[in-house]
C-alpha cells in the first residue's frame, strides 16, 4: 500500500518562493499568530492576514528563500501538520515573491460593516437589538444576519464610511449590553470588520434583514411580530414565530391516535377550527388551526411533551406552523373542519376497535364506540390494548383552566369548579 507522502501533492509541487499561501486557518486568524508558525523556520518580514471568500487564508514572507523551503520541507515529510489554534493548515509556495500590498478588503474603510457576534447565544441575538446598539452612531440603513462556519454574523450599512468608522472604532471588541438582552441570552461579543459591499440588497422585511430606508418593502410570512423580538422557544435556543396553527408531532405511538383524540385533547384549551393529520418521516403529525394565536400559544406551552396516554405513550411535541388557515378540502378521518357543523364526512372514521359509522361531531362531542353510554363507557371485552386513562399530567399552568373543557380529560383542581358531566370522566369506570 503507497504511503501518503509518496502521493503527489499540489502544495509542495510549486516553485519555491519566499511568499508561502496558507490555508484553512481559523477565523480572525492574527499576524501575530502566523508570525509565530514562521518563528522556527526563519525571520517573517511580511504577512497578509485574512484573505479569501471564507477570510481563511493568508500570506506570509520570509528575508530568505531557503526560509521558506525549509518550512515547506519540514511539513511535507513530518506526521505532524502545522497547525493553528488546533486546526490543521495547508502550506503551498505562493506564485508570487514578495506582499506588495497588505491591505485587505477588512482595513479598507467602508460604509458596510461585517460584523461577527461571538458567545454560547449569539444566534438568540434579534436584529432589532443589532439596530439599537449601532444607530447610536448614526442613520443604520440595512441590516441582514445570516450563519457562516465563522458563526453568526450581520452586515450594517450605514450612509457613509466616516460612520461606520465610528462606531466600529467604539465597539469592535465590545460586549452587547446586558440590559438590551433577554434573561436567558449569556453575554455576546462584537467583532466588526470593513466589508467589500457597499449597498445591500433586502428583498422584504423579516426577522433576518431589514431596510430602514424603505417602509413599503413586503414583509415575509416569517417576519418577526409584535415588539419585532425574536420568539424564543421553550428550550431557550429556539426561535419561532407564534402562529394559529401548531404542528403536532406524536412519539411512541403504541395506540391509535384518531382525529377525535386529537380534537379532545386541543379543545380543552380553545374551540379547534381545523384539523389535518398526514404521515411523514415514517410518523404521524397533525396541524391544529385555532381562532387566533393566543390560544394556540397556551396549548402548546400546556401540551408540549407530555403523553396523552399514560405509560408515555403517543407524546406530543408542538411547534408553530406557517400556516394561518387550513385548507380542508372534504371532512373525512384524515382532515376536518369544525367551522362547518353538521357536514357529512366522507369515510367512516376508523377506530382500534374496528371500523365504526361515525357522524360529524361538533366540538363538544366525544368520540363513538358504538355504546350508547358515551365516551365514558368500557370498550368490547375482546381489545385488551385500550390505554386505560388520558395522561394525568397537568396540561395548564395555573389560572389558564379553560371555562370549557372537554369531556373525560383529567386535570387536577385550582381551586375552580370544574364543569360538570353526566358522563364518568374517561378512565374513572374502566378498571373493574
Amino acid at each position: 500500500m503507497a504511503s501518503v507522502s509518496s502521493q503527489p501533492q499540489f502544495r509542495y509541487t510549486q516553485p519555491p518562493s519566499k511568499v508561502l499561501h496558507l490555508r484553512n486557518l481559523p477565523w480572525e486568524c492574527t499576524e501575530e499568530e502566523l508570525i509565530e508558525l514562521g518563528k522556527p523556520f526563519g525571520k517573517v518580514v511580511n504577512t497578509k492576514c485574512n484573505v479569501g471568500a471564507n477570510r481563511n487564508q493568508a500570506f506570509i514572507e520570509f528575508a530568505d528563500l531557503n526560509q521558506a523551503i525549509a518550512m515547506i520541507s519540514y511539513y511535507a515529510s513530518s506526521s505532524e501538520p502545522a497547525q493553528v489554534r488546533g486546526k490543521t493548515v495547508y502550506l503551498q509556495y505562493s506564485n508570487r515573491q514578495e506582499i506588495v500590498n497588505n491591505k485587505t478588503t477588512a482595513d479598507v474603510p467602508g460604509n458596510v460593516l461585517l460584523v461577527t457576534i461571538e458567545g454560547a447565544d449569539a444566534r438568540l441575538v434579534s436584529i432589532d437589538v443589532l439596530h439599537l446598539v449601532f444607530s447610536a452612531f448614526g442613520f443604520v440603513h440595512k441590516i441582514t444576519t445570516f450563519e457562516k462556519t465563522a458563526g453568526f454574523q450581520a452586515l450594517v450599512q450605514f450612509s457613509d464610511a466616516e460612520t461606520a468608522t465610528s462606531a466600529k472604532d467604539a465597539l469592535d471588541g465590545r460586549s452587547i449590553p446586558r440590559y438590551l438582552l433577554p434573561e436567558h441570552v449569556g453575554p455576546c461579543t462584537l467583532r466588526i470588520t470593513y466589508s467589500g459591499h457597499s449597498d445591500l440588497s433586502v428583498k422584504f422585511q423579516s426577522h433576518r434583514s431589514r431596510d430602514y430606508t424603505n417602509p413599503y418593502l413586503p414583509v415575509a410570512p416569517s417576519a418577526v411580530e409584535g415588539s419585532g423580538q425574536a420568539m424564543v422557544g421553550l428550550d431557550g435556543k429556539r426561535l419561532e414565530t407564534e402562529s394559529n396553527v401548531l404542528l403536532a408531532s406524536i412519539e411512541n405511538m403504541q395506540y391509535a391516535v384518531t382525529l377525535d383524540v386529537l380534537h379532545m385533547v386541543f379543545s380543552a384549551f380553545g374551540p379547534v377550527q381545523k384539523i389535518a393529520m398526514f404521515d411523514k418521516n415514517g410518523g404521524l403529525q397533525a396541524l391544529i388551526q385555532y381562532p387566533d394565536t393566543q390560544t394556540a400559544v397556551v396549548a402548546k406551552e400546556a401540551l408540549e411533551g407530555h403523553c396523552i396516554y399514560d405509560g408515555g405513550f403517543c407524546k406530543l411535541h408542538l411547534s408553530y406552523s406557517r400556516h394561518t388557515d387550513l385548507s380542508i378540502k372534504v371532512n373525512n378521518d384524515r382532515s376536518r373542519d369544525y367551522t362547518i357543523p353538521n357536514t357529512p364526512i366522507v369515510n367512516a372514521q376508523p377506530s382500534i376497535f374496528g371500523q365504526q359509522s361515525v357522524s360529524m361531531m361538533g366540538p363538544s362531542q366525544q368520540p363513538f364506540y358504538g355504546s350508547q353510554a358515551g365516551w365514558g363507557t368500557a370498550p368490547p371485552a375482546a381489545v385488551q390494548s385500550m390505554p386505560m386513562q388520558m395522561h394525568n399530567n397537568v396540561y395548564m399552568p395555573p389560572g389558564t383552566m379553560p371555562q370549557q373543557m372537554a369531556p373525560g380529560m383529567q386535570f387536577p383542581s385550582h381551586n375552580t369548579a370544574q364543569p360538570t358531566t353526566t358522563m364518568p370522566s374517561y378512565g374513572s369506570d374502566r378498571t373493574q
